[in-house]
């Protein structure tokens, strides 16, 4: 008797313990995604839905992989997102970002013509085949003492429209699907796979496919693999990270699964350092009184400093750091669209 009215009064304080749902004002698939692939806890929504930024880690499923994601409420528009996005000058502007600019949808010399190369951006005289201070591949780097007179008086302004030209060749390359693209890095003391490293983060991401049916396709194939009303761009930038400033090219998309629902990836086309390969995914949702929208951010990046001696205390420190500037950007978004 005492064991069954001991069993009747933990049932009862269970049933009494149990909270009601939480009832979200967002479409239901992108809630999904939001609570089974990118782990947002019923507190995180919960914080979400009342203006809160959100963010947490993700678990990486590679050495030297670290992933992010958070969200946050804005009292904006989907079109007011979009328009911003594709202004990506103004966009992406913030105090790590020293230069940007976008390619042409047929890019040319000229949409580089912001860019600076200094020393610390690429010095081609401690550039060789195993040892060279940026990415590039092993054909590249040798041509680096054939068409760069390393020593002479102009050496830097040379070494500047040299590697705009071959950042150049590779942007064209990437986009016509011709062979001429960066497949592997050859300035360490192991090659790095950019390709092969993406196709990793890919797979790992299956929030994208899951958003976006055929969008893995498109990103992994591309230019091979159309989508369907999807709008791809590429841009350039320079920004501040570690002990020297990396320029990348990164390959946008966006495109709208759903009447309420966008969503807009960013993939690394190339970078002279620090990141191997690198995949963003932006979803923005209405909220289901139409008065604001929601802004998802999820970022997985591989990055090969990240491996080796001390790469615990290097994740450790590269992720916190992460996390920081992810909800930075949030919070940015959400103060320039709702002071527009």
């Amino acid at each position: 008797m005492t064991r069954a009215v001991a069993s009747i009064a933990l049932a009862l304080a269970a049933l009494l313990s149990v909270q009601p749902a939480l009832t979200l004002d967002f479409d239901r698939a992108v809630r999904d995604v939001l609570t089974r692939t990118l782990q947002f806890s019923a507190a995180e929504l919960a914080d979400l839905q009342r203006g809160r930024a959100v963010k947490h880690g993700l678990d990486a499923r590679a050495p030297g992989e670290f992933a992010v994601a958070g969200a946050i409420r804005v009292a904006a528009g989907r079109t007011a997102f979009l328009d911003a996005a594709r202004d990506i000058v103004t966009f992406k502007s913030g105090e790590e970002i020293l230069e940007i600019g976008r390619f042409s949808a047929s890019p040319v010399i000229e949409d580089l013509a912001a860019l600076t190369v200094g020393k610390a951006d690429f010095d081609a005289s401690r550039c060789r085949v195993g040892d060279c201070d940026i990415r590039l591949p092993a054909a590249v780097i040798q041509r680096v003492a054939k068409e760069i007179e390393v020593k002479g008086p102009t050496a830097q302004e040379e070494t500047a429209a040299w590697f705009k030209q071959i950042l150049l060749a590779d942007v064209q390359a990437y986009l016509s699907g011709s062979s001429g693209r960066f497949a592997q890095y050859d300035d360490g003391d192991r090659p790095i796979r950019p390709i092969d490293d993406f196709a990793g983060v890919l797979a790992a991401t299956p929030a994208v496919g899951r958003l976006v049916p055929g969008l893995p396709e498109h990103l992994a194939r591309f230019p091979e693999a159309p989508l369907p009303d999807a709008e791809d761009f590429l841009y350039w930038s320079k920004e501040s990270f570690g002990p020297a400033p990396f320029i990348s090219v990164t390959h946008v998309t966006i495109v709208c699964p759903a009447p309420h629902t966008c969503v807009m990836t960013t993939k690394d086309v190339y970078s002279t350092r620090y990141i191997d390969a690198s995949l963003a995914v932006a979803v923005v949702t209405d909220s289901a009184a139409g008065d604001a929208i929601y802004v998802v951010y999820a970022n997985r990046s591989r990055v090969n400093a990240l491996r080796g001696t001390f790469s615990a205390l290097r994740k450790s420190l590269v992720e916190r750091r992460a996390r920081g500037t992810l909800e930075q950007s949030l919070v940015r978004i959400k103060t320039r669209l709702e002071h527009r």
